[in-house]
């Protein structure tokens, strides 16, 4: 499935309209289904993104949310055959191990814009990770140079405008892995799909950045997948500043090629030499 769809459009210009063809992203349902040791767990939720590495989706959301504590608890991911209409293309089904922690029972619809859906206590916007002895740095000259970079990685932004990305970098500024989505908690989690896949976790010799402002979701996700520095194109809020400190996250903020603002853990970046 496409993560751009085409359509006809009237475009207005100097007080003219004219028909004309338009690029969107694709936001889609996806159904995810949840076994456990092969039998059906009764348990599904839908989640709304753009089609595209579904699999580290999947992987990326049950890590984060709990369900998975690593490679060793997802027996495997299946997409069912046969299907028809619109579930053709948007149901996975995932095999948990028998004794995987977790549920998705606050889950119903997971939308591409929120990142706590369903979630009931302040006690669960919170989360265990300490980074304070991740001994990354990163040059300031490098660290403002990676907007950029992920930039030429992001196809479906430059057709339509219309997503977020996350992309991990090495401490020198190569680019390591992109991932983009309607949802940017959604793009994170294609990223840390690919990395549990990939035996990466924790992500302790990598930098994070991600497109957009960074909310307490995406800080929440940065520390469980244990990446020391997380650079937003966009401002932080109060709560991403907080969970941040805590876990002695390095969070940097309005990453510009000339200029950036860090509000915790500075001593990860370093002035050029």
């Amino acid at each position: 499935m496409s993560a751009v769809h085409e359509l006809d459009v009237y475009a207005s210009a100097n007080g003219e309209a004219q028909r004309s063809r338009d690029r969107v992203a694709v936001e889609a349902p996806l159904l995810l289904r949840l076994r456990r040791a092969g039998v059906d767990a009764g348990e599904a939720t839908l989640l709304m993104r753009t089609p595209g590495h579904d699999e580290e989706l999947v992987r990326g959301f049950l890590f984060c949310e709990g369900l998975l504590r690593g490679e060793r608890d997802l027996l495997g991911i299946e997409r069912p055959e046969g299907l028809t209409g619109d579930e053709r293309g948007n149901v996975l089904v995932a095999d948990l191990a028998s004794d995987a922690p977790g549920s998705l029972a606050r889950f119903s619809i997971g939308s591409s814009s929120c990142g706590a859906c369903g979630k009931t206590s302040l006690s669960s916007l919170d989360v265990e990770g300490d980074l304070r002895a991740a001994a990354l740095t990163i040059a300031s000259d490098v660290l403002r140079s990676l907007p950029a970079r992920m930039a030429d990685a992001q196809p479906t932004f430059r057709a339509t405008g219309g997503v977020h990305a996350s992309a991990l970098f090495s401490p020198g500024g190569d680019l390591v892995l992109a991932r983009e989505d309607v949802g940017r908690h959604n793009a994170l989690d294609k990223v840390v799909g690919w990395a549990l896949r990939a035996g990466s976790l924790p992500l302790s010799s990598h930098v994070l950045l991600v497109s957009g402002r960074v909310s307490y979701d995406l800080a929440q996700k940065a520390i469980l997948c244990g990446v020391p520095v997380l650079a937003a194109v966009g401002a932080p809020s109060s709560y991403a500043v907080s969970l941040a400190a805590r876990a002695g996250l390095t969070l940097v903020g309005f990453v510009r090629p000339e200029s950036h603002v860090v509000y915790t853990a500075s001593e990860r970046v370093a002035s050029p030499t």
